[in-house]
């Protein structure tokens, strides 16, 4: 009984060090700051940030003028001006997900979305807004449900994912563990979902102070 008894005191000592891995992150990292007023936007125009702002209708949020704001071909410059208009952004959604169809539509490339959101990104870091990367339409928006060929979709993600501060995911978009790697291997916590509704959930825990 001794013998246990010390054991377990070991394992109890040991546990801070080795850590305990969170169900919701998927890893160690911690859920960064998030504020509002948050910019919901695009890298691909697929329909994820018109879905992201539906999410947001159903909470109870409260922030004057506005607290939060879509635009899907937001800008640099959208988040300079906000700033010095002393409204500025506190986070920001980027939803990865091309749609061929949606950039069409808006005449623009993938090369124009992937530039478009760099700028962002980087303006971004500049003003310490934090970045949350969205993938919430599951693999008929990844490549392996797209055209032959069209590899726009993971250029998407190529771009946002491994420079957010916190990835969101719907678990069946994530089957082959693509934003697990990432979020492994840049150290980036992860919030991973089994559908669309959950994201109401987990966005009024870390939005609703």
């Amino acid at each position: 009984m001794k013998r246990v008894h010390t054991l377990a005191v070991l394992l109890l000592a040991l546990i801070p060090l080795i850590g305990i891995p969170s169900l919701m992150t998927g890893n160690q990292a911690e859920i960064p700051k998030v504020d509002l007023p948050v910019l919901i936007t695009s890298c691909g125009q697929s329909p994820g940030a018109t879905m992201i702002k539906v999410i947001f209708m159903r909470m109870k949020l409260e922030l004057e003028p506005k607290p939060y704001e879509i635009n899907e071909m937001a800008t640099a410059e959208d988040l300079k001006a906000k700033k010095e208009a002393g409204s500025p952004y506190k986070s920001i959604i980027i939803v990865m997900g091309a749609s061929l169809k949606g950039m069409g539509a808006a005449g623009i490339s993938i090369d124009d979305e992937l530039a478009r959101n760099s700028k962002l990104i980087e303006e971004a870091r500049r003003q310490g807004i934090t970045i949350i990367g969205a993938h919430i339409e599951g693999m008929k928006r990844r490549a392996q449900g797209a055209a032959v060929g069209d590899n726009t979709d993971e250029l998407s993600i190529d771009c946002v994912a491994p420079n957010s501060d916190l990835l969101v995911i719907i678990k069946e978009g994530n089957a082959d563990n693509r934003f697990t790697i990432i979020a492994k291997a840049k150290n980036i916590p992860m919030i991973e979902v089994e559908k669309l509704l959950d994201l109401k959930i987990e966005f009024e825990k870390i939005f609703i102070k």
